[in-house]
């Protein structure tokens, strides 16, 4: 359990440092575990029901929260302070000594279907080999693993997801490939991710959904989102075009 769980209902100070006139960061902890992303994720809906004046958005990341702000609107506020660190710095404060309840949010559990290996996965040979396994071995562990999105980037809609097995750990690319097709299955390092659009990138890729990730017309362009739990199931080449025929 991290120590930084008795932010909330308790007069301890946040962890707060300027990232720039118009945002500061929230450190939360050091290590990478489900236990912080929920006090993350309950802190940042505290803050999203109680926003300040001059609030625009958060990003939630491993172990940070990030708050973006409008610095005019906030020196024109009346909360307390001479500048805007100050102010803002107040009010999160205020957030962090609200009781919080035990969260009645269940996470989004999602199944990914996922073409492996061939033209969709060229990478496949390199993560079995790197491991002495096979390639159905491989894709058997990535399927039998349950993911947890801890963060949104590094473009619109990049999952980073913890819980894959060390078995399969494979390292980044020594030279990125200049594209990456959107809907694309990597691995780099301990993480396994998926594309949502066309990029460059240095992932191995060892599959393909045929899901759209990221669509910018959708009411959520972001199929995902912190804290959603997400499997992988392995389609054939026929079902792979069925589902993008949808």
């Amino acid at each position: 359990m991290n120590d930084q769980l008795g932010y909330f209902g308790t007069n301890m100070p946040l962890k707060i440092y300027g990232l720039s006139e118009k945002s500061v960061t929230i450190t939360f902890g050091a290590a990478i575990d489900n236990d912080l992303l929920r006090l993350i994720t309950d802190f940042n809906q505290l803050l999203l029901q109680n926003p300040f004046s001059g609030f625009i958005t958060t990003v939630p990341a491993y172990t940070t929260l990030t708050v973006f702000f409008d610095p005019l609107s906030v020196m024109l506020s009346d909360l307390p302070g001479e500048v805007c660190f100050e102010k803002v710095s107040t009010h999160l404060n205020k957030i962090a000594q609200i009781k919080r309840e035990k969260s009645k949010v269940m996470a989004n559990k999602l199944v990914i279907p996922v073409c492996y290996g061939g033209n969709f996965g060229q990478d496949l040979s390199i993560v079995a080999h790197t491991n002495n396994l096979t390639e159905t071995e491989v894709i058997d562990i990535h399927t039998a693993g349950e993911y947890t999105v801890f963060m949104i980037g590094f473009v619109p809609g990049f999952a980073y997801m913890g819980g894959m097995d060390t078995r399969i750990s494979t390292p980044r690319k020594e030279v990125p490939d200049a594209k990456i097709p959107a809907g694309s299955v990597g691995i780099a390092g301990n993480q396994t991710g998926i594309y949502p659009m066309e990029t460059p990138g240095g992932w191995q890729i060892i599959g393909k959904t045929p899901l759209k990730i990221f669509e910018v017309n959708r009411s959520q362009p972001s199929l995902l989102k912190g804290g959603d739990l997400l499997t992988f199931k392995s389609i054939g080449i026929d079902e792979f075009n069925a589902y993008a025929e949808i």
